[in-house]
């Protein structure tokens, strides 16, 4: 992996990570305090009235994503809609839910695919 300003890039060149955490002022007690930042990273996967799936990461909140996808926002799921949520899971680093999109888009519907689907809906 390469090292960045921005931090580590991976293969595919997406950022894994965040960044160092952000230093501010607690006013109630005047001095500087170290603040983690805390964005969870979601898995999730959609289903229409086809039975068509999507899998997709987000740092939004599951719902919110497939709103977002409902509304044709979404070059792969414009006009297949209306999607469903059927799975969702967080994680606490962008690079644990890009591999687990990973695995997920690996099963490619086969029996691990349709036992995940069967549990999370």
């Amino acid at each position: 992996m390469e090292r960045c300003e921005s931090g580590l890039i991976g293969a595919l060149g997406h950022r894994l990570w965040r960044g160092p955490a952000l230093f501010i002022e607690d006013t109630s007690f005047g001095e500087a305090v170290k603040s983690e930042t805390r964005t969870m990273f979601y898995v999730y996967i959609l289903k229409n009235s086809e039975s068509k799936y999507y899998t997709g990461m987000t740092s939004k909140p599951p719902e919110a994503r497939l709103k977002e996808h409902n509304s044709n926002a979404n070059k792969w799921t414009k006009n297949k809609g209306p999607w469903g949520l059927i799975y969702a899971k967080a994680f606490e680093t962008k690079k644990e839910a890009w591999l687990r999109e990973r695995q997920i888009k690996k099963y490619k519907g086969g029996s691990a695919f349709k036992e995940l689907i069967r549990r999370g809906a």
